[in-house]
């Protein structure tokens, strides 16, 4: 299995995201490495070695995704056996003859904490905790989306990423089997319907990890899964609630997705 790196002078989160989405382009499996914060000569030294030891072991060239700004640090490691892809060499040259201005790297800046950013996503993530699974509804006033859907759609893991990497305050509720013999939209939803947004999730998918919770229950029965989503949904239609089916997304898809569709603002940078 061809090994990949992913190093840093500051997270390697660049480095990560980059080094992922060109690898995902090809039908193999890869053993992934991240090295973050390496600051000094000593750190790149060490990184070094473990490249080479990788070369050494497996006789194929390790793929190594880099951000270095630090010229000697640089050096380094693309000395080292493997193959080296500097994202940051390739860019910055034709965006400087772009931009009429000569680039002045400084290591962390990609991630440096930007005040009002940060307190976006502190102060959402806060929220998103305190409103988590209908725990707080009268607090829904301050909330930006409101998040629906029956248990284990994927409401909390969504919120939370909403909050975390966009600064976005996500509350989310849940329709309970209590709900469904006359499912509605809840009075104290209805002065925020212009916020809420729901999640579906197909059947099948539903009852595997409702089983992996409540093994054998009527909660996880297929039966009970196919009610509640037919029910949930009719509810979206009727209410003209936008919604998605988050079965065959990750958190971060699913997340894109809700703010492509509400254009909510992300507060990131």
């Amino acid at each position: 299995m061809r090994t990949a790196f992913y190093i840093s002078d500051g997270t390697a989160i660049t480095s990560e995201v980059f080094g992922h989405a060109l690898l995902s382009l090809f039908p193999m499996e890869f053993e992934h490495q991240t090295i973050s914060f390496i600051e000094n000569v000593d750190k790149a030294e060490d990184a070094k070695r473990k490249i080479n030891d990788v070369f050494k072991k497996t006789g194929e060239k390790p793929l190594v995704f880099h951000t270095f700004v630090n010229p000697e640090i640089r050096e380094i490691i693309d000395s080292c056996d493997g193959i080296i892809y500097n994202f940051l060499e390739h860019f910055v040259s034709p965006l400087e003859k772009q931009l009429g201005v000569e680039a002045k790297p400084k290591a962390h800046r990609t991630h440096s904490i930007h005040q009002n950013s940060y307190e976006h996503r502190i102060d959402a993530v806060n929220y998103a905790l305190a409103n988590d699974d209908g725990s707080n509804v009268s607090n829904y006033a301050h909330a930006d989306i409101i998040l629906v859907g029956v248990s284990r759609s994927g409401k909390t893991p969504t919120s939370l990423y909403l909050a975390l990497q966009y600064g976005i305050k996500a509350a989310n509720y849940p329709f309970t089997d209590d709900d469904m013999d006359e499912l509605r939209l809840p009075d104290f939803l209805k002065p925020h319907k212009k916020k809420i947004f729901g999640l579906t999730i197909d059947a099948e998918r539903l009852m595997d990890i409702r089983d992996n919770r409540r093994a054998n229950s009527k909660y996880a029965s297929a039966r009970q899964c196919r009610m509640e989503l037919r029910e949930v949904e009719k509810l979206y239609k009727k209410e003209k609630i936008p919604y998605i089916n988050s079965t065959k997304f990750s958190v971060e898809e699913i997340s894109a997705k809700i703010l492509s569709i509400t254009g909510l603002q992300r507060h990131k940078y």
